[in-house]
C-alpha cells in the first residue's frame, strides 16, 4: 500500500472519539494483529513446498517437542489455542499425507493420540530449515529489538491469561 492504513486508522480514530480515546492502544493491537497476518503469509509460502501450512506444521513441532512424540488430540488444540474440529483436521490432513498415524491412547481408552512418524520428523526439520532462512519474519530487527519484542508481547500475554505467572 501506499500508505499505512494503521496511522491513517490512528488518526481516524481521534478524529472521531476524541484525543482521550484509546489511540494509541487501538494502533499497537492493530499493528500486532496486522503482523500474525503479515507473518502467517510468509510461514505459509515458506512451508508450502514441503506440503505444509503453518498451522499443520505447528502440529508437527508440538509433536516433535513431546516426550513420546505424541499427544492425545484434546490437547493439541488446547497448547494451539485453536477449535478441536481445526485440530482434528490438521492432524487428519498430516495422516493422509504420511506425517503422523492416530493411536489408541493406552491412558484413556476412549481417547486417540496424534503421532508423529520418521516421514513428519523429516518434513518438518527441512520446513523449520525454511522458516530459519528467512529469521521468522523479523530480519528487520536487530537481536536486542527481538528480544524487547518478545518480553513486551509476553507482558501482554501474560496480562490476557496466556499462561500463570
Amino acid at each position: 500500500m501506499p500508505f499505512d492504513p494503521i496511522s491513517v486508522a490512528q488518526d481516524t480514530w481521534v478524529q472521531r472519539w476524541g484525543s482521550d480515546a484509546p489511540a494509541d492502544e487501538m494502533a499497537a493491537a492493530t499493528s500486532v494483529l496486522r503482523v500474525a497476518q503479515l507473518l502467517t503469509a510468509r510461514f505459509d509460502a515458506a512451508v508450502a513446498p514441503h506440503g505444509l501450512t503453518f498451522a499443520r506444521y505447528e502440529v508437527l513441532v508440538l509433536l516433535t517437542f513431546s516426550r513420546t512424540g505424541a499427544l492425545p488430540m484434546s490437547k493439541i488444540g488446547e497448547r494451539l489455542m485453536v477449535h478441536p474440529t481445526s485440530a482434528t483436521s490438521a492432524v487428519q490432513r498430516l495422516e493422509a499425507q504420511g506425517f503422523v498415524r492416530r493411536v489408541p491412547n493406552p491412558a484413556d481408552g476412549r481417547g486417540t493420540l496424534a503421532e508423529i512418524t520418521s516421514a513428519g520428523r523429516e518434513v518438518v526439520e527441512a520446513a523449520t530449515a525454511a522458516l530459519h532462512a528467512l529469521d521468522f519474519g523479523l530480519s528487520a530487527l536487530d537481536p536486542d529489538q527481538v528480544r524487547t519484542l518478545t518480553g513486551v508481547m509476553r507482558q501482554v500475554r501474560l496480562a490476557n491469561g496466556d499462561f500463570a505467572p
